[in-house]
């Protein structure tokens, strides 16, 4: 897993974003932006030269400020983008339209018949939570095949205020060969998608699973604006609030960490 995040509230890649003035954020969105590209040309330089970068595309910022940057990193004849609706998927054409903008080629796999098959397979009934997770997990095993057969490396799509409450599918969509903006929150994230030109509809859309109807923020509990000014500065006016993130925070950093291993003594 990329991007691991510390428990410790600032840790030094918070601090490099902190001006230390009143806790004023200062985020420079055009360095970071060009030493992201300039990083993903690294990885790929040590870790796959000539390699492609595949990319699940959801029709989301996240997927589309990752496939943008390596866009710019690498080229658009080296990024593949793969879409992976689930039967029928509402907002696909937001998918078909980065795909476009960006003149990446692509791929539209739908899973529906994998995950049916699987659940028709398994001799007991599934926890709600098993079935709402095995979508993200099939989808990882197809960009991994989409991958292996295309000279390519899976790009992790996360962002660090996600990562930092667990709203993500472990060996899901919280894996992938290089991670290019697990360390930038979502607000940076959207500053970033408007320097790399990608349509308003893309980098303000709102997000949500596709699953329950609901929005991330509604399922949360609190606003992506208020969890990332508390990542940031350490700064949340409701203290309801701050217990509930504090809590999903801990909880979950287990998603954050390399499998735990044992260790003989030679």
């Amino acid at each position: 897993m990329y991007g691991i995040i510390n428990e410790k509230k600032t840790d030094d890649r918070c601090d490099d974003y902190l001006s230390g003035n009143g806790g004023t954020t200062l985020f420079d969105a055009v360095k970071v932006k060009n030493d992201c590209v300039k990083w993903i040309r690294d990885f790929f330089e040590e870790n796959g030269k000539g390699c492609n970068a595949v990319v699940g595309i959801s029709g989301g910022k996240d997927s589309s400020i990752v496939a943008a940057l390596c866009v710019e990193a690498l080229g658009a004849d080296r990024v593949i983008g793969v879409l992976m609706p689930c039967g029928e998927q509402s907002d696909i054409d937001k998918a078909k339209l980065l795909v476009e903008t960006l003149g990446i080629r692509h791929y539209i796999i739908n899973i529906e018949d994998a995950v049916k098959g699987l659940v028709g397979s398994i001799p007991f009934e599934l926890s709600e939570q098993s079935r709402i997770n095995l979508p993200p997990r099939i989808r990882m095993s197809t960009l991994y095949a989409v991958s292996q057969s295309h000279n390519g490396r899976v790009a992790n799509t996360c962002n660090l205020s996600e990562d930092w409450v667990g709203y993500s599918t472990r060996y899901g969509d919280s894996v992938g060969d290089f991670s290019p903006c697990s360390n930038l929150t979502v607000n940076e994230m959207k500053q970033v998608g408007r320097l790399l030109g990608l349509p308003d509809v893309l980098v303000d859309k709102v997000p949500s699973d596709g699953l329950c109807g609901k929005t991330d923020e509604d399922n949360l509990g609190f606003t992506y604006a208020e969890l990332d000014r508390y990542i940031r500065e350490g700064v949340i006016d409701d203290p309801a609030k701050k217990d509930r993130i504090d809590r999903l925070h801990k909880m979950n950093l287990f998603k954050l960490r390399l499998m735990p291993s044992f260790m003989p003594e030679m």
